[in-house]
C-alpha cells in the first residue's frame, strides 16, 4: 500500500491539567505463595523516587520464556501465551501490506486526536456495518486516532472524574494497572461466576449500577480472557440500562470480528454501536483498532468512537499523556477501512480461526484441560486445570512446566485484576485456570498440544 496525499496539523483546545500521582510500594506476596510478579528494589543513583512497575501478563511469560532462550522466531517454541493473531497470509484474505511510501507532509506531527482522514473512514465504517438507515450517525468529531488500544483506554482513565468505576473478574490483565494509577475514580470489582458461564444480565448490571452507585463500567467484549460474549439483545439491555441510569459503558471491542456465535448482521462482527440510539447521548465509549481484528498489531494504530465530549476530552488527555500516533500509519490505515477489504479480512478470519477453535477446544479436552465454556469470541481458551495432576493444576505451576517443553502459557491468576493489590493474591478464584491462544498458526497449536500431552503424562507417572 502506498500513502503519498499530506495533510495540516490541527490545533486543540486548552490541555487538561496534568494530575498528580503519588508512587506507593507494591505488597509483597503472602508467606508460601508463588508471586507472579518478581520485583526487586531499584538502587540506581536518584531512582528510588520510581515504584516497582509489574508487567502485564503476556510481558512477564514472554520475560521468563525469554530468560530461557525464546526470542520471538525460534520455530522450537510454542507461544500459546500470545496476545496477538497470526499476522500472515491467511486464505481469502486480502494482500497483507509490504511497504509503506512516507509523503514528505508526513513528517511532522499527527493531529492528537488523528488525521481527519483516518476518523472519517472510522465514522464511515461503523454507519456502514451497525447503523444503516438510523437517524443519528458518527461523524469524525466522534473519533479519536490514538497509537495503540493501551493508549486508548489510559486517555479515557485520565479523563474520569471522582467516580466509582466497575470492573470484572476475570479481565483483560493491562487494566489492573490502568484502574490504579489515575487516583480521580474509585475502582470497584465485580465478581463473574464460572458456574454461570461468566454470563451477566442486563439486569444483573442495573442492580450493580445502582447498588454501588457505578458511574462507569469497563469491559472487554468479546471478554479476554474467557471469551464470553455480550451481544444481541442482551447487549441491547445494557445499553438500555446504561442510558437509563447514566453510566457510561467503557467497551474495550478489540476482538470483535472474531465471534463465534450467532449475531445481527451479514458479518460475523459485533459491537455496541448497533445499539446506540443517539451518538452524541448515548454514555458509550468504543476502542478498537488494527491490532486484532485487521492483524497489524505492530501498527500500533486504534481508535475511540464515543460522543463528541467524550471525544474532546480524550482528545485533551493525549495531548499530555501520548501527544498522538504514527502520521504515515494513519494514513496508510485509510485503505484498510474500505468496504471490501473490511468484509474480505473478517470473512478470511472467521473461516480460520472457527477451524482452529474447533480443534483446539477439542484438543484440550483430551488432554484433561476443562472449559467452563466454550469461548464464543476472541482466540483464547480460559482452561481450568484442576483435573490435571500436580502440579499441572496450578496455572504458574502449569506454565513453569511447560517452558520446560518450550510452551508458553499465560497463568489464570493474571486476570484476576485487582488495582493496587488490595486483595491477597491467596484468595484468587483463577490459581487453577490458565488462558491458552489459539492465535498461532494450526501447525504451532498441533506441536503445542502434543507437548502439553506428554507433560500431562509425564506428571501423571510422578
Amino acid at each position: 500500500m502506498r500513502s503519498h496525499a499530506g495533510g495540516r496539523p490541527s490545533s486543540l483546545g486548552a490541555e487538561a491539567p496534568v494530575r498528580a500521582v503519588r508512587a506507593t510500594p507494591r505488597p509483597a506476596a503472602p508467606p508460601g505463595a508463588r508471586d507472579p510478579l518478581p520485583s526487586a528494589p531499584v538502587k540506581a543513583n536518584g531512582a528510588s523516587a520510581f515504584r516497582t512497575v509489574p508487567r502485564t501478563g503476556v510481558i512477564f511469560v514472554t520475560a521468563e520464556a525469554t530468560r530461557r532462550g525464546y526470542d520471538g522466531h525460534d520455530s522450537a517454541w510454542c507461544n500459546l501465551g500470545q496476545g496477538q493473531p497470526e499476522t500472515g497470509l491467511i486464505e481469502g484474505a486480502p494482500p497483507r501490506v509490504e511497504e509503506v511510501v512516507i509523503d514528505p507532509r508526513d513528517r511532522d506531527y499527527a493531529p492528537v486526536a488523528g488525521l481527519p482522514e483516518l476518523r472519517e473512514a472510522v465514522a464511515a465504517m461503523y454507519n456502514r456495518l451497525y447503523r444503516r438507515g438510523m437517524p443519528s450517525q458518527y461523524t469524525a468529531e466522534n473519533v479519536a486516532i490514538s497509537s495503540g488500544g493501551r493508549a486508548g483506554l489510559t486517555r479515557a482513565a485520565a479523563s474520569l472524574g471522582r467516580v466509582n468505576l466497575g470492573h470484572f473478574l476475570p479481565d483483560y490483565t493491562a487494566y489492573e494497572e490502568l484502574l490504579d494509577i489515575f487516583r480521580a475514580f474509585t475502582a470497584i470489582p465485580i465478581l463473574l461466576e464460572p458456574e454461570r458461564g461468566y454470563a451477566f444480565r442486563p439486569d444483573d448490571l442495573r442492580r450493580e449500577v445502582a447498588g454501588r452507585g457505578l458511574s462507569a463500567l469497563l469491559v472487554s467484549n468479546p471478554c479476554n480472557p474467557t471469551g464470553k460474549l455480550i451481544g444481541g439483545e442482551e447487549l441491547s439491555g445494557w445499553i438500555s440500562v446504561a442510558r437509563e441510569l447514566d453510566c457510561a459503558l467503557l467497551m474495550d471491542e478489540f476482538y470483535s470480528h472474531y465471534v463465534w456465535s450467532h449475531v445481527p448482521g451479514p458479518l460475523p462482527m459485533e459491537s455496541a454501536a448497533r445499539y446506540v440510539e443517539d451518538v452524541d447521548r448515548d454514555p458509550v465509549v468504543l476502542f478498537d483498532g488494527l491490532t486484532k481484528n485487521w492483524r497489524y498489531p505492530g501498527w500500533r494504530v486504534a481508535w475511540t468512537v464515543g460522543p463528541r465530549t467524550v471525544i474532546e476530552a480524550v482528545t485533551s488527555a493525549g495531548s499530555f499523556l501520548d501527544g498522538g500516533g504514527s502520521r504515515p500509519l494513519q494514513r496508510a490505515a485509510v485503505g484498510l477501512l474500505e468496504p471490501d477489504v473490511v468484509e474480505a479480512e473478517t470473512r478470511a478470519i472467521h473461516e480460520c480461526f472457527r477451524r482452529k477453535r474447533a480443534w483446539f477446544v477439542n484438543r484440550l479436552a483430551e488432554i484433561g484441560v476443562e472449559l467452563d465454556r466454550p469461548p464464543e469470541g476472541t482466540f483464547y481458551a480460559w482452561g481450568n486445570l484442576s483435573k490435571l495432576p500436580p502440579p499441572l493444576r496450578d496455572g504458574m505451576g502449569l506454565f513453569e512446566r511447560a517452558l520446560d517443553h518450550k510452551v508458553i502459557t499465560v497463568p489464570g491468576v493474571f486476570f484476576d485484576v485487582n488495582p493496587g493489590k488490595r486483595r491477597s493474591p491467596q484468595a484468587s478464584r483463577f490459581h487453577s485456570y490458565s488462558r491458552f491462544s489459539f492465535g498461532p498458526p494450526k501447525e504451532v497449536l498441533e506441536q503445542a498440544c502434543e507437548r502439553l500431552e506428554a507433560l500431562v503424562a509425564e506428571a501423571r507417572n510422578e
